[in-house]
């Protein structure tokens, strides 16, 4: 069954989302009152719907819009939710379940129960919005309604906005929300930094569990199983925030390796190097941790120096953030550090600032360093409304150019690959070729990659570093062979001031 934990899952309290609701209309009345608007309306939001696959009656497992999740904390699917910026109440809107629901689904719970449990001023059914927005609007006009439209700049994609019989009857605003909920989402509230801490605790725990139950000749989907027990049996964490990345040998050079087409099945071998980038969610908020290792316990000298290059990368940048330290900056720092290492150990050549300006990182390190965490593993506001992204390779990958703010929580996530799709044309181009010790180079083809991955909490005067797996080789090798890691189990990080 595996090792027991030391930890155990926290009651959430409601009064999380609470401050989320308190927080937005705070910041929302302020723009209105700045843009001389009327501080009448409401801020609507449509909840998730469950999802069948394909043309089967199979539900898939419905996790929450994340959106309204933040706000309202539903779990259930269906839902609506409006906030009156007037007078601050909240209401939510549930569906009107058939008498069946309770034969085959269950209980059909009263308004009574979603009022007290998600703290909400009051609760209607879905097919009654237009009228309850109606009859609760006291504002001049026609009642005008916030919706949820933007563009989510991770994914490219739009947030829907929320759709329902006769919305016609009213005037919409699909500009102001978004930029602004998305900006409260980008400051975590202590309420959030304590679950974010726990998701954190128990998915560095099951890290050190893989860790020590790893051996040459398993497949790369054990290593999975190994975690999403732990998570789930210890932490009772019934989602992953992401797929998990289970890569071993050649593979760990696939930066988004472990999807269908490559469904972490490897058999690996006494030698190779393990990548695992895996994270547990819970109540919606979740953790996002890579732990890099050789699967026989041992680093060879090889391994230790490509691993060391990064940690060396991972602790620099850590060290040095605060509030109003630039990411792009902190990117750029991650890459000469590696550059530097991998210099010293004779596989570079030439002159570390001239490999920065000509982006030979990117041939090492072609993603960013790290994004914003939370609710989401890529959490919305990296990039502001008008914000350019930079353009350069690697810095084009980054996704976040901002300044640090206390209160954020973002991954610092170098790593080193040798991926023969960026490596061969580099050393082949005339410009670039000349910084390249190819002897030493070629026996690293097929090493694959590794990368070091912790999620930090920028505090008012540094930061904080929320995870909690070994990282230094010694201590690795000595995990591995059976020594005992210390786990502190408390959940709550330095309250942070954005409450």
């Amino acid at each position: 069954m595996g090792s027991p934990s030391s930890l155990s899952p926290p009651e959430v309290p409601m009064q999380l989302h609470v401050v989320n609701r308190k927080k937005l209309l705070g910041s929302f009345r302020d723009h209105l009152a700045i843009s001389s608007r009327n501080l009448h309306g409401f801020i609507v939001l449509q909840g998730g719907e469950e999802q069948t696959r394909h043309c089967t009656d199979h539900i898939e497992l419905f996790r929450q819009e994340s959106y309204f999740a933040y706000l309202f904390g539903v779990q259930e699917p269906g839902f609506y939710g409006a906030i009156d910026i007037a007078s601050g109440d909240s209401i939510l809107f549930a569906p009107r379940l058939p008498a069946d629901y309770a034969v085959w689904l269950g209980e059909i719970k009263p308004w009574s129960y979603f009022k007290e449990r998600y703290m909400v001023s009051s609760v209607y059914y879905t097919d009654e919005i237009a009228k309850v927005l109606h009859q609760q609007y006291q504002g001049p006009g026609k009642p005008l309604l916030y919706l949820l439209h933007g563009l989510n700049t991770d994914s490219n994609n739009f947030s829907k906005p929320a759709d329902f019989e006769g919305i016609g009857n009213f005037e919409t605003d699909l500009n102001a929300l978004h930029p602004i909920l998305t900006e409260c989402r980008v400051l975590k509230s202590a309420l959030e930094l304590a679950v974010i801490q726990f998701a954190n605790d128990i998915s560095s725990e099951a890290h050190v569990e893989v860790m020590r139950k790893t051996k040459a000749g398993m497949k790369e989907y054990q290593l999975e199983s190994l975690f999403l027990h732990h998570t789930y049996m210890y932490g009772g964490c019934r989602h992953c925030l992401y797929t998990c990345i289970c890569a071993t040998g050649s593979n760990s050079s696939v930066l988004h390796y472990g999807h269908a087409a490559a469904p972490n099945d490897r058999i690996f071998e006494d030698g190779d190097m393990a990548l695992l980038d895996m994270g547990a969610e819970y109540n919606f908020y979740g953790s996002d941790i890579t732990c890099s290792f050789p699967v026989n316990g041992k680093f060879t000298d090889d391994q230790a120096l490509v691993y060391n290059a990064v940690l060396h990368a991972h602790d620099v940048v850590i060290s040095i953030m605060r509030p109003g330290v630039s990411w792009v900056d902190m990117h750029i720092l991650a890459e000469r550090t590696i550059l530097e290492s991998l210099k010293k150990g004779n596989l570079l050549l030439g002159d570390v600032d001239a490999m920065v300006q000509e982006r030979i990182g990117a041939v090492f390190i072609p993603h960013g360093l790290g994004h914003l965490l939370g609710i989401d593993t890529h959490d919305p506001g990296g990039y502001l409304k008008g914000a350019e992204r930079p353009k350069e390779p690697g810095l084009k990958s980054l996704r976040t150019s901002r300044e640090l703010l206390e209160g954020m929580v973002i991954t610092v996530e170098p790593g080193c690959y040798f991926i023969d799709a960026l490596l061969l044309p580099a050393m082949e181009n005339a410009q670039t070729s000349k910084f390249f010790n190819r002897n030493e180079i070629s026996r690293f083809r097929g090493f694959g990659g590794v990368r070091i991955e912790s999620d930090v909490y920028v505090s008012c005067d540094g930061c904080v570093n929320m995870t909690k797996c070994p990282r230094a080789i010694k201590d690795i090798e000595a995990v591995m062979a059976g020594a005992p890691w210390p786990i502190n189990t408390t959940t709550t990080p330095p309250t942070s001031s954005n409450t």
